[in-house]
């Protein structure tokens, strides 16, 4: 996992909360204000922290009118969005299952880094961060209590200076 304050002295702490699972949409919006200029949104939590119930919220809230459901098995899932007559794809994607850089390549999904105007959600993305070159928004999320989460929003930069 990443460990944001230690990684690298540029990256940078920009919202903490915690939250009802009733407020997660209000939550979700406010974190797509602070974090929409990322391509890349990484999400970190323990297995049922809402990683993928947080997505569903965001893409709730992007105008994604499928049903949006957890890419576990087929480790991408793909929605359109339409937001502020804005169109854009979001690829969510789930490497829990992926050892490693070599396997998320291998099963494309290193594919989805980085595509002009589209947005990238990854579930487990510590299996390979090697894979990033690009700054992306790191969210960490915990939880209290069976209706209660903390989030906390990082830029992690990728700078090697």
């Amino acid at each position: 996992m990443v460990n944001p304050k230690n990684e690298n002295q540029k990256n940078k702490h920009l919202f903490e909360s915690n939250y009802s699972l009733e407020d997660i949409e209000h939550i979700a919006a406010t974190v797509w204000n602070i974090g929409n200029d990322f391509r890349v949104w990484c999400f970190e939590g323990a297995m049922g922290a809402g990683k993928t119930h947080f997505v569903k919220a965001l893409c709730k809230h992007l105008g994604v009118q499928d049903k949006v459901s957890s890419p576990t098995y087929a480790i991408i899932q793909e929605y359109e969005a339409n937001y502020n007559n804005k169109h854009f794809t979001i690829y969510h994607s789930d490497w829990y299952r992926l050892e490693d850089s070599i396997e998320v390549q291998e099963a494309g999904a290193a594919e989805i880094l980085y595509h002009n105007n589209n947005y990238a959600f990854i579930e487990w993305a510590q299996r390979a961060q090697d894979l990033f070159i690009k700054d992306y928004l790191l969210i960490k999320l915990n939880t209290i209590s069976t209706l209660e989460r903390h989030i906390a929003l990082w830029h992690i930069s990728t700078s090697k200076e």
